[in-house]
């Protein structure tokens, strides 16, 4: 796979039916190896060791319903009460970040309430952070690392 804008980390993988593998140790099993993934097992990864958040507090492509319909969270990150903290939308490395993206993310944050939100194509990275008082977004220059509590 193409390096990416994120710190090298040392994976698992394995090769099944033509298919390559990677370990993703959140959901604790080998996943499809595909592009967004990727994106996703580095960005884990980032979160993990260089922001120290612990991998039991992260969900990995969880489903809920908005609306009626299904949808699909890439990662986030839960509080000590189960609230995500974190929402976090990743992209392939040839998909640009753009304000399609980002109202997509916005979309989502609709049923979380998060406090942080990071869009992320491996390549660029967009940190904020949520001000619901003044119904505003804080860019940040990167997420804060991880505090108990």
């Amino acid at each position: 796979m193409e390096p990416l804008n994120f710190p090298k980390y040392a994976f698992r993988f394995k090769s099944k039916e033509n298919n390559i593998l990677v370990f993703d140790e959140v959901r604790r099993k080998f996943v499809s190896l595909l592009p967004e993934e990727w994106v996703r097992q580095n960005c884990i990864q980032y979160l993990i060791k260089e922001k120290g958040y612990p991998a039991s507090r992260m969900l990995v492509e969880r489903q809920y319903k908005r609306n009626g319909l299904q949808r699909r969270i890439d990662l986030a990150v839960c509080d000590l009460n189960g609230n995500i903290a974190i929402l976090v939308e990743c992209k392939a490395s040839h998909v640009d970040i753009d304000q399609v993206v980002f109202d997509q993310i916005a979309r989502y944050n609709l049923e979380f309430q998060a406090t942080f939100l990071m869009v992320t194509n491996g390549l660029k990275h967009i940190y904020c952070k949520m001000d619901y008082e003044h119904k505003k977004y804080i860019y940040l220059r990167e997420l804060p690392e991880f505090e108990i509590g």
